[in-house]
């Protein structure tokens, strides 16, 4: 029997080379991944430092941060050039959400930064101050 010029045979190989060659490519797939990811950074290692929800902030701040581990955590405030002008809260930071509260009417209007440091990590985000 003929199907549009080829036999039921040649069809069922057909099928059976493009499967064989799927499972083969799928199998060569995960072993890359395997392979690339020995090795990778432990995320539970670090800390998540999130933005602020208010632009241009104003009188009392929330930082924000994540942790997975118990850690020693310095959160400060820098000034355009990088220079650390004030430490806001130097403590053990407990597993899970933690929230630091600051009044940021110490500060002038203008362009900050407030950065994050373990003994393995450095993270640090914009700030805007506005205060009226």
């Amino acid at each position: 029997m003929l199907l549009v010029g080829y036999s039921w045979f040649d069809v069922a190989l057909g099928v059976l080379y493009v499967s064989l060659a799927l499972i083969i490519v799928t199998i060569a797939y995960k072993k890359l991944l395997a392979r690339l990811s020995r090795g990778s950074i432990d995320q539970e290692a670090f800390c998540v430092l999130f933005a602020l929800e208010v632009d241009p902030a104003s009188g009392e701040l929330e930082f924000y941060f994540t942790t997975e581990q118990e850690k020693d955590v310095k959160l400060s405030i820098l000034n355009e050039n990088m220079d650390e002008i004030q430490t806001v809260v130097e403590k053990k930071a407990t597993p899970g959400g933690n929230i630091v509260r600051f009044d940021s009417t110490s500060l002038s209007n203008g362009v900050y930064y407030y950065c994050l440091k373990t003994a393995n990590q450095k993270t640090m985000k914009k700030l805007h101050v506005l205060n009226s």
